[in-house]
């Protein structure tokens, strides 16, 4: 079908279902019918379209309502989509009660709308993240919502163009919020715009809200960037966009009313000549500066698009005051953002969610020995040859290191590096939020390679110690290294492991010396975590207990398997299924040996299953309980509740369905309560003595599952079986009707608790799953302290044995052996950089052998959140905050930070070797560095 045929049925659907009342649709038509104009509408988006804002919670609210019918019937399904094919995450359980109007007021902001001309007139939280606050509908799929739900408010945001190649779309979720402020008069505005609107839209609006004569505006009222207060650029082409004029979210924008005699700008007794200097006796105009550093949440991708550099016919860099001399009163109070007397104070431009990309440029750009060397001619080194290079990186760097380093504090736009970056390591392309760290190691090794003074690498053959001077075999790998990686970056930032693996079997010691350009440490407050486990047996012979156990912080699922199966004195023949339960169903299986424990969360459901081990293998019985909650007023729904069972069955082809009946009896006898007569209902086929399942002689169960509560009368069971097909099956006691087995890894069974039947069992055993850990007030504190680097560098060069996937060849044994390894740190860096894995911080160092001078700070969870860089201007002893393009000082102490991420230290200046040649430093440092 065609886009326009496809488009005339979508339009053809909008106007049927505008005729036919919501309440006449059934959830099916309504879902469908969403769906259809949904995939048209995306398929044809343009520049213009409007896309609408709706709450993520009455959005799933709706998903599961529709979806309600498309459920496989009663199937166990452990993932759920918030989407339009016929998915949800209720887990067969959907929400069958018809959603009411839509509200959209979480979304909006409680203070009144900053812009009193804007369209909607309402103004939203500026933290809002797709897929977490809410989902953008095209208009077509806003409009039939609309008119079948009503509610609102309509939250409205346009499609613009993005990209690099401005190619690709993006809905704009947060226009530019700009501070207006006029001159003379002194007043103030704040209104929203988008960043594809042009100057002269810009100016138009300027001079309605400031009430200015719109016949003469052009004439009579210029408009400057006024980024930190200071006029950065007349914005007189009109044609030009706020996105291709460099303008940011929060800025301030200066309108100015002029008097138009001799071709002088007169602004309160301010003459500023046709030259832009002021004369002598001027003022400078200081107004109050914006104090909002928001991190802006984009659309279907990152608000802060890419926007172009100021032009060269732009008058720049021109202030209200004197231009004879600088003054520092020309700053106001919004941070470094004038010049100054020292350098390196220049802010690098967002992007968009390119945050990650400038923290890290900023500690290497303010890295002493960097900055020397591409502020000088560097040209010479870059290796063209080196296939493994770039050239151009090195080149991009530089060029930028230099903008960075040039007079003057104008935030730089990175764009040229960003393409050049991109065009390398396209995994940094676009505008998506990346690793700091993973970025850092990238550009590291690009510059090596780029400028590698080594223009063809010998082949070298390093050899083992066999009880050589570790010095004698440090110094030969060392050269081996030199002689085919030669560059500033191994001069500065390159150090040396020693590195000892000792074979398990014949004690073969093996040791080697290999370089590195960072340590990435782990933190760790403790060496072992404690971990609460409900343990449930499948025979009958226990109720349900839990444990509390110890297992090693940084260990694996088998480490938690067997303390589990010392607390609960497995025997020989049984094995432990270890599961986690979420939302009363097995969301998964723990059963990789070598997965890490780090996995699994404090505030997770861990189960433990005690099952008979087969020779031939198992299948897996899982029992999930339901009973009924009231959805409406007249409908009630099956759901599950508590936490499902697990018992084994023999790997046979077939079973019998009274065999199953008897198995989930057996598991529930222990729930069973004391003194309770049975009604005579429960004939001897569906209600009988809880006996040995061995009894039905067909092999298709553990014949070791045998109950030791023989002489209790069991209810007959209301149970259903979950097919291959997803269709549940009745297996009422007593009957023998076959199952085929064959072509399924594991059964499900639902057992339907009736009030009758809740009355006959204690099942608050199976309600209120413990977490995995709950922190109470002491441990809470605990956690607070501060950890010394020293405890992360003690846990780094621990030694452990190798992980099962990484296994060592002994040359001895001739084999593949999980050695044990153990590294030193032998030859430390001119400049040693420290990547922590986890976020929390603290720069205690017990000697002075570094001092930190830079690192990166993140701030969020992984691949989202914002970066930072707090850096230390060695020339000025005082520490910087750099934000992007906002830069500002800092006390030392706020350099103290949980957010801290990447850490630059430098040799302390009481180490004589950091003023020597990089030769004479590689000859001499052979210092181990061991705890």
């Amino acid at each position: 079908m065609t886009e326009v045929a496809t488009a005339s049925a979508a339009a053809t659907g909008i106007a049927m279902a505008t005729e036919k009342a919501a309440k006449e649709l059934s959830p099916e038509e309504e879902r469908v019918l969403i769906r259809d104009i949904a995939l048209t509408a995306e398929a044809n988006t343009k520049e213009g379209d409007s896309f609408f804002l709706i709450t993520q919670k009455w959005w799933q609210h709706w998903i599961d309502y529709v979806n309600q019918d498309q459920q496989p019937n009663n199937s166990n399904n452990n993932e759920g989509s918030s989407s339009l094919s016929g998915n949800s995450d209720s887990n067969g359980v959907g929400i069958s009660k018809r959603p009411s109007g839509i509200d959209n007021s979480d979304l909006i902001s409680d203070g009144p709308a900053e812009d009193a001309n804007s369209d909607d007139g309402v103004e939203i939280h500026d933290t809002l993240l797709e897929g977490r606050d809410y989902v953008l509908l095209p208009q077509q799929v806003w409009n039939l919502l609309f008119s079948w739900y009503g509610g609102g408010p309509a939250l409205s945001r346009k499609v613009i163009n993005s990209g690099l190649s401005q190619t690709e779309f993006a809905v704009e979720v947060y226009p530019l919020r700009l501070q207006l402020l006029v001159t003379p008069k002194g007043d103030r505005s704040t209104i929203r715009i988008s960043k594809k609107e042009t100057i002269g839209e810009l100016h138009r609006r300027a001079c309605e809200i400031f009430h200015l004569n719109l016949e003469q505006v052009i004439s009579d009222v210029c408009i400057w960037d006024y980024y930190g207060h200071r006029k950065h650029a007349l914005m007189n082409d009109m044609d030009k966009t706020l996105d291709d004029a460099n303008i940011q979210m929060d800025q301030d924008i200066l309108v100015e009313v002029l008097n138009n005699v001799n071709d002088t700008l007169v602004t309160d007794g301010t003459s500023i000549t046709d030259n832009g200097f002021a004369d002598k006796e001027a003022t400078s105009v200081l107004l109050e500066p914006s104090k909002s550093s928001l991190s802006i949440a984009g659309g279907l991708s990152a608000n802060k698009i890419a926007s172009k550099g100021y032009s060269a016919e732009q008058l720049q860099n021109q202030t209200l005051g004197c231009p004879n001399k600088e003054s520092d009163n020309h700053f106001g109070n919004s941070g470094v953002s004038t010049r100054g007397t020292f350098g390196g104070l220049t802010g690098l431009l967002n992007l968009g969610n390119t945050c990650f990309m400038n923290s890290a440029i900023q500690c290497l750009v303010h890295t002493p020995e960097f900055a020397r060397y591409f502020r000088e001619d560097y040209h010479q080194e870059i290796n063209w040859q080196n296939p493994l290079g770039m050239g151009e990186l090195a080149l991009a760097f530089g060029e930028l290191l230099r903008k960075l380093w040039a007079p003057g504090r104008t935030p730089v736009a990175p764009r040229p590096f960003k393409a050049k970056l991109a065009r390398f390591a396209p995994q940094f392309s676009g505008y998506n939020q990346h690793d700091s760290q993973e970025l850092l190691a990238f550009l590291l090794d690009g510059l090596h390679e780029d400028l590698n003074r080594v223009k063809h690498k010998p082949y070298v053959n390093s050899r083992d110690a066999d009880g050589r001077p570790d010095e004698e075999v440090a110094d030969e790998y060392w050269a081996n290294h030199i002689a085919r990686n030669d560059s500033i970056i191994v001069d500065v930032c390159q150090g040396q492991y020693k590195s000892t693996l000792v074979c398990p079997v014949c004690n073969k010691v093996s040791v080697t010396f290999d370089p590195f350009m960072y340590l990435s440490l782990p933190l760790q407050f403790a060496t072992t975590r404690s971990m609460t486990i409900t343990i449930f047996t499948c025979d009958g012979s226990a109720l349900p207990s839990t444990c509390t156990i110890t297992v090693p912080k940084q260990g694996r699922y088998r480490d938690l398997i067997q303390a589990v199966s010392n607390a609960c004195s497995l025997k020989q023949t049984e094995e432990i299924k270890l599961v986690e339960i979420r939302n009363h169903l097995i969301h998964r299986f723990l059963d990789d040996s070598f997965v890490s424990l780090s996995t699994i969360k404090d505030d997770d459901h861990l189960a433990a299953y005690k099952i008979q081990k087969s020779a031939t293998g198992n299948v897996l019985l899982q029992l999930i309980h339901r009973r009924q909650e009231q959805e409406t007023s007249d409908a009630q729904r099956w759901k599950p509740f508590g936490t499902p069972l697990i018992s084994s069955l023999l790997c046979d082809d077939v079973i019998r369905s009274g065999v199953i009946q008897t198995i989930v009896q057996t598991m529930l006898t222990p729930l069973l309560k004391e003194g309770i007569e049975y009604s005579d209902d429960s004939d001897p086929s569906t209600s009988g003595m809880a006996r040995d399942p061995s009894d039905h002689g067909s092999g298709e169960v553990d014949t070791n599952c045998a109950s030791t509560s023989i002489n209790k009368v069991l209810p007959k069971l209301p149970l259903q079986l979950v097919d291959e097909s997803k269709t549940c099956i009745d297996l009422p006691a007593g009957d023998e009707k076959a199952i085929n087995l064959s072509a399924m890894s594991h059964v499900v069974v639902y057992l339907d608790w009736t009030s009758k039947l809740l009355e006959k069992f204690n099942i608050n055993y199976l309600e209120n799953l413990p977490e995995v850990f709950k922190y109470g007030p002491i441990t809470k504190k605990a956690r607070t302290e501060p950890l010394s680097l020293y405890t992360c560098l003690e846990a780094f060069l621990r030694e452990e044995p190798l992980v099962p996937e990484d296994m060592w060849y002994c040359p001895q044994c001739k084999e593949q052996r999980q050695a044990s390894k153990k590294l030193d740190l032998w030859r430390l860096p001119e400049v040693l950089v420290i990547h922590l894995k986890r976020f929390s911080y603290s720069r205690s160092m017990k000697h002075k052998l570094y001092e930190l001078y830079a690192l990166t700070n993140h701030y969020g969870g992984m691949g989202s959140g914002h970066y930072t860089a707090h850096i230390k201007l060695l020339d000025e002893n005082k520490w910087y905050n750099f934000d992007d393009s906002h830069i500002s000082p800092i006390n030392e102490e706020d350099v103290k930070s949980a957010a801290a991420y990447v850490l630059f230290y430098r040799r302390a200046k009481s180490d004589t070797s950091g003023t020597s040649s990089a030769g004479s430093r590689r000859a001499r440092d052979k210092t181990s560095y061991k705890y």
